[in-house]
């Protein structure tokens, strides 16, 4: 029986799924570093009900940052754990997985997540965390994808949701969305475009790393919606 079918786009998106419907409800951990538009993504389609999860915790690491606004705004709880703090990548990622295991998280989301994550963290995890990358990879992986987009001189560049590895924005491949350059783009204009179309993928690819992880955990079946 099939999971999900596809449905056409403006912008193309690959697999496209209009809806997956989970009959239990996923306990999502949620890393951010910044503005959060990606994490308010996911909050907003769990409130209008297109998607069948919970944000048990939003972890972020710099004090001021504008996600810990949308947490509150959607009643998430937010813990601050500031990187610099720590003495070790590895230090904070125990943190963090004391943090979610103790909320019972099941899937870990990096949305905008500014920090390299370690075996620590990908193996009390394992295959379960994600990450949104502003590119087509394995294209211009690393900071400032975007840019090195533009300086490259392609025609089209995009998103990707993929699972995270110790090798940086290197996991397997869950959903791509392709944005087309336009003659005179800079940084700014792209990278507004490309998150509009990230807010979109985010979803798919929790509900396309769950469909993954399902011959390994049974305890979450996926049925298809039928019209």
């Amino acid at each position: 029986m099939q999971d999900y079918y596809y449905s056409p786009s403006p912008y193309l998106i690959s697999p496209n799924i209009e809806s997956i419907h989970l009959e239990k409800t996923v306990k999502l951990g949620v890393m951010a570093s910044g503005n959060g538009s990606n994490f308010e993504a996911i909050a907003r389609a769990i409130a209008e009900g297109k998607l069948n999860a919970r944000i048990e915790l939003l972890i972020y690491n710099n004090p001021g940052a504008k996600v810990k606004e949308r947490a509150d705004k959607y009643g998430v709880e937010s813990l601050l754990l500031n990187h610099r703090e720590f003495p070790s990548r590895e230090a904070l990622d125990e943190a963090i997985v004391a943090s979610f295991k103790n909320k019972g998280v099941e899937l870990v989301v990096m949305a905008g997540w500014m920090r390299i994550v370690t075996r620590v963290l990908l193996e009390a995890f394992p295959e379960k965390v994600i990450n949104i990358h502003p590119s087509l990879l394995p294209s211009f992986r690393g900071v400032n994808a975007v840019k090195q987009a533009l300086e490259a001189g392609v025609k089209i560049t995009g998103c990707t949701v993929h699972i995270a590895t110790l090798e940086v924005d290197n996991g397997p491949i869950l959903v791509q969305a392709a944005v087309p350059i336009l003659p005179d783009d800079t940084p700014e204009t792209l990278h507004k475009r490309i998150q509009t179309q990230e807010h979109r993928i985010i979803i798919q690819g929790i509900a396309l790393a769950v469909l993954r992880g399902r011959e390994k955990d049974a305890t979450n079946p996926v049925k298809p919606i039928s019209h």
